[in-house]
């Protein structure tokens, strides 16, 4: 039995990998594969990649290019999830903020640098023409975190996965001002380079068993159900997510990793490109 350490976030787009794990899927190709929760999203994932702490990471795209570029010696494998991340951009309730163009210059409660609601700041703030020297942020973590700084008011917004934080919205704790989808498929699976290289069929079997349970997931009966009971969502929500949300059987195309390239350069988030080779694994 091979063992391997895979991270995420605990959110619905995974439910996949729980499934194949709770069925012995991988178990039956001789595969352990250990599955970490981690709250803390993209930029903590990115940090276990480099330490060696985890062998696979189901990752935000913009964030792992990033740190790809940036000396993660990792790869990208596949697409997970094809379609965009809708990010809500979210205010305390109390606040006066009201729309969009009222959190311009003020400041974004982030989990951690590097992370999805810090990069996604940038194109946020590119959509709607304000100058990136005016972003300022507030390390909070997590979405506790978020609604701490809110509410206290050491950060005036906090951009987080809509359907994740609808919940908070739910309860008058955060009000949604507004939606930013990213221009890209979000998530994606990365692999350490050493495993890659060690592992290589053993990475190919866990896509298969993945990428076998993500292409008949909507079909399992119930499943909005289930949805809503493990993740603790309304069940209309559940079923609008699932709506707008499509799996990924194949890998990032160059077109793909062209541009979100592009786009971090020109918010300044990179200085430069890589080639398509050294992001991703074919």
């Amino acid at each position: 039995m091979k063992s391997l350490k895979i991270v995420g976030v605990p959110e619905h787009f995974n439910l996949p990998w729980h499934l194949a794990i709770d069925d012995g899927a991988f178990e039956d190709r001789g595969i352990d594969l250990q599955w970490t929760d981690v709250p803390e999203g993209t930029g903590k994932m990115c940090q276990m990649l480099r330490d060696g702490e985890t062998d696979m990471a189901i990752i935000l795209t913009e964030g792992i290019v990033k740190d790809i570029v940036g000396g993660n010696p990792s790869k990208i494998v596949q697409v997970f999830v094809e379609s965009p991340l809708y990010w809500g951009i979210h205010v305390s309730t109390q606040s006066s903020f009201k729309k969009i163009e009222d959190l311009k210059g003020k400041k974004a409660a982030i989990s951690r640098y590097g992370s999805g609601s810090h990069l996604m700041a940038y194109v946020n703030a590119d959509n709607h023409g304000w100058d990136y020297s005016d972003l300022s942020f507030e390390v909070v973590n997590n979405k506790d975190g978020a609604i701490e700084a809110l509410s206290s008011g050491t950060a005036d917004y906090f951009m987080w996965e809509h359907f994740t934080t609808k919940p908070i919205v739910d309860k008058g704790i955060f009000r949604r001002i507004d939606d930013c989808p990213t221009p890209w498929p979000c998530f994606v699976i990365a692999v350490r380079e050493e495993v890659l290289q060690k592992n290589a069929s053993i990475i190919t079997h866990i896509l298969e068993v993945i990428n076998t349970y993500t292409a008949d997931f909507k079909d399992i009966p119930s499943i909005d159900r289930m949805l809503a009971n493990r993740y603790e969502q309304k069940i209309k929500d559940i079923q609008e997510w699932l709506s707008i949300t499509r799996w990924s059987q194949e890998n990032i195309t160059p077109v793909t990793v062209k541009n979100v390239q592009d786009q971090l350069e020109k918010l300044n988030i990179i200085e430069k490109k890589l080639s398509y080779s050294q992001i991703v694994s074919r």
